[in-house]
């Protein structure tokens, strides 16, 4: 059995309210072991014989939003990924000193050139982006509901989902969930 992390879209946000204890039983239903919830934003944490791939992913988003009644994107990482994203460090000690808030987004895929070349575009004195593998990282320096930058433009210009979450979260999760 291997230990992985979902991250759910649309968790707690946007009217879509899921108590933790109701999303760590969703799982359950599903045949996962050692189901916990980190933080009430759709972080869980399970085991599993199967792969970390898209027909388990797909899995557990046909499960949720059956259960759920809307479409949940779901994101499922290996610890070792989850780790090697805490420690990536893709702008420069300053530049993450300086930022209002550093995040860590989780796709579906990588990203064609093209399409990087797309969110590169993006960057500003106020926001930076960098794409490594199947994440992409946004340094704000401001709050993100002042920027001209937000999820859906990312999205948009990326042609699918994604899920956001604030790099402390990630270390965070390592550091509890990684021993």
């Amino acid at each position: 059995m291997a230990k992985y992390v979902a991250f759910l879209r649309a968790i707690n946000v946007g009217g879509h309210v899921v108590k933790m204890d109701e999303l760590r039983e969703l799982f359950s239903g599903l045949k996962f072991s050692n189901v916990e919830t980190f933080i009430a934003s759709g972080n869980v944490i399970f085991e599993t014989k199967a792969a970390p791939d898209e027909k388990l992913e797909q899995k557990i988003e046909k499960h949720l939003e059956k259960s759920l009644g809307y479409e949940v994107g779901t994101f499922v990482r290996s610890m070792e990924e989850i780790r090697a994203v805490s420690v990536y460090q893709p702008f420069s000690a300053e530049a993450v000193k300086a930022a209002h808030v550093v995040s860590a987004g989780f796709m579906r895929g990588t990203l064609t050139p093209s399409i990087v070349e797309q969110v590169m575009a993006f960057r500003t004195d106020v926001d930076d982006f960098h794409v490594l593998g199947r994440e992409a990282y946004w340094l704000c320096r401001v709050s993100q509901t002042e920027t001209r930058v937000n999820a859906k433009k990312f999205e948009r210009a990326i042609g699918g989902p994604v899920t956001w979450r604030n790099m402390n979260t990630v270390v965070r999760l390592v550091d509890k969930y990684s021993r």
